[in-house]
């Protein structure tokens, strides 16, 4: 899989330059709310790393809430746009599958996703949370409509397409939380990719 596809189904990019400042403070919280979680990063934190006044970090973003929910909206968008243009490439889906698992292990490889948003989420407001849940939505909408896609073509047959979506995150997550059974991210990947491809292709 190309760099670009791989980096937009992670973390963005570390280069900032002719970033606005808002897109700067944006990135800078990114990175710092992946390294070290919701609790442990303050908005000086913020202003500090992105060079930047407190003041000015509260000018475009009210409270850490605010800014938490933004950078995590914006992570999944590029989750969801990568997952977009995986599923455009003229490939079969196994292939396909393949690329978004891998892409999304190594953007997740230094992190735990469910702890990063449970340590959060008890702090948020019912709106962030809307707002976390549509842009969650919109991501498993894009796994769905690629699936779906195969299964019109005939490359698959008949199945809930939802479902198949909601069954292959949660055998990523599974599998990441068991990394260190693996001898390499491509086993790791090749063997939940062939346990999801036994039960989608084997439909009746």
């Amino acid at each position: 899989m190309n760099q670009n596809l791989g980096r937009q189904l992670g973390r963005p990019r570390k280069d900032n330059n002719e970033l606005s400042t808002k897109d700067t403070i944006l990135q800078i919280a990114t990175f710092l709310f992946l390294e070290k979680g919701y609790p442990l990063i303050s908005m000086d934190d913020v202003a500090k790393r992105a060079d930047v006044t407190k003041a000015t970090v509260y000018y475009h973003y009210k409270t850490k809430d605010d800014l938490f929910t933004d950078a995590v909206v914006k992570l999944m968008e590029r989750i969801t746009g990568g997952i977009q243009k995986t599923f455009a490439m003229d490939k079969p889906l196994k292939e396909q599958l393949f690329s978004l698992a891998k892409a999304h292990l190594r953007a997740t490889a230094d992190m735990d996703v469910n702890l990063f948003m449970k340590e959060a989420r008890h702090s948020l407001s019912v709106e962030h949370e809307k707002l976390l849940k549509d842009a969650e939505d919109q991501m498993y909408k894009a796994l769905e409509q690629g699936i779906q896609k195969s299964i019109d073509s005939g490359e698959i047959p008949p199945s809930n397409a939802y479902l198949a979506s909601l069954m292959f995150m949660s055998m990523l997550i599974i599998g990441k939380n068991n990394e260190k059974s693996f001898e390499s991210l491509d086993n790791l990947v090749s063997q939940t990719i062939d346990f999801f491809w036994d039960g989608l292709a084997n439909q009746r």
